[in-house]
């Protein structure tokens, strides 16, 4: 078994799309991804990209991705890393590919002095959870994430006005 993590090149698009699929089947919420494989190629390969993937191959075939981007922590003025997904498919799981892909993403923010890996979990998906905790990962149960789109954020955004500075993206 050969088991390795690169950065994405283009030609795994369709393959990053199939496996966010997964992922939103896993959490019953297939019928929500609105992602094509034209649209994760042109925020990834951008000129400027501000999210990143990896990929686990499992010898030679893509089982596993790691989407990310930097945050920034005020506190500790230095960035982190925010792990939006985290999908390894089901037949490859348990063969390392997750925690090579999470491996990679720690080596890259020790390498680049940032502070910290970030990201959320469903909190009924217990495989996920029990993985996450032999890692190491401590919950953060003081905190509660929230949301604001659709119409609540374009309520919201109508109160800004015309926006008088550039648009970062």
């Amino acid at each position: 078994m050969s088991l390795a993590v690169r950065p994405a090149v283009p030609p795994d698009c369709p393959r990053l799309v199939g496996l966010v699929r997964e992922l939103a089947t896993y959490e019953q919420a297939a019928d929500r991804v609105l992602l094509t494989e034209e649209s994760l190629a042109a925020t990834l390969f951008a000129p400027d990209p501000k999210v990143f993937v990896h990929v686990a191959e499992l010898d030679g075939d893509v089982v596993g991705m790691a989407l990310w981007f930097l945050t920034f922590s005020t506190w500790r003025a230095c960035h982190g890393i925010w792990l939006e997904d985290l999908i390894v498919t089901t037949p490859a799981r348990g063969r390392g590919a997750g925690r090579a892909l999470l491996a990679h993403l720690a080596g890259v923010a020790e390498a680049a002095g940032y502070a910290r890996v970030e990201w959320s979990v469903l909190d009924w998906n217990d495989p996920a959870i029990g993985f996450y905790r032999h890692l190491g990962a401590e919950p953060m149960d003081e905190w509660t994430n929230y949301r604001l789109s659709g119409a609540a954020l374009a309520a919201l955004a109508a109160e800004a006005g015309p926006l008088q500075e550039p648009v970062a993206g």
